[in-house]
């Protein structure tokens, strides 16, 4: 995966934003607040992670979006680090699941169906709204098609090789009530009746992806 930090100045906390998929460093160019240094997990392609570069945080807030909170769940699991906090929006433990997660047939006919066309329809899902879609591309993310797909694809493959679900602990799990790609219903579910221990859940009147909400919860843990 790529880690990129947004803002670094060797400060003694950091925000640790694990994206969905497809993400890149355009859409969140949000600043932290004081105190903070701030950085953007994306692109896996690969698990690779270089503990190196967060080894002298004092306290840590994670993020998971989407898909990355499966991956942050999976790549945290047996790791003691020094969280303050750790957020899941819009997304679950159960990443691929008719209950928990996005619907097995959705996700699999994204990806056997993938090409301009499906992502298009796909960010318009994601967004909510033309406007919305308008407002995500003024970012301009941008990753060539065939990566996309190889990692959606990648992503898959590993879904269905792992068999337990992580042990990893989440404190708080934000839900947007107009999401589209991950059912509202299957959110709730993960995290009130699918885990050991239910995570604490908020609502916002919110799609997927929403920019506002991102900033509030970069900048100012709103």
């Amino acid at each position: 995966m790529q880690q990129k930090f947004i803002h670094r100045a060797n400060n003694a906390k950091l925000i640790l934003f694990f994206a969905g998929w497809g993400a890149d460093e355009h859409l969140f160019p949000y600043p932290p607040p004081q105190g903070y240094d701030f950085m953007l997990c994306f692109d896996y392609t690969n698990t690779n992670f270089d503990f190196e570069l967060i080894k002298s945080y004092q306290s840590i807030r994670l993020i998971g979006w989407s898909m990355g909170v499966w991956v942050a769940s999976m790549l945290f699991e047996n790791y003691s680090l020094p969280w303050e906090k750790r957020v899941a929006i819009n997304g679950t433990m159960y990443p691929k699941h008719d209950l928990w997660g996005i619907p097995v047939a959705v996700f699999e006919g994204t990806l056997k169906g993938f090409s301009p066309t499906t992502l298009a329809k796909f960010r318009r899902r994601m967004c909510g709204t033309t406007s919305g879609v308008k407002e995500f591309l003024s970012c301009n993310p941008y990753r060539p098609l065939e990566n996309l797909q190889q990692e959606l694809q990648i992503l898959n493959d590993r879904i269905e090789q792992t068999t337990t679900v992580s042990k990893f602990i989440w404190d708080q799990a934000i839900i947007g009530t107009k999401d589209l790609i991950f059912p509202v219903a299957n959110q709730r579910l993960a995290w009130s009746d699918a885990l050991p221990n239910p995570v604490p859940i908020l609502e916002f009147d919110v799609a997927h992806y929403d920019k506002i909400l991102f900033e509030n919860q970069i900048s100012r843990f709103e």
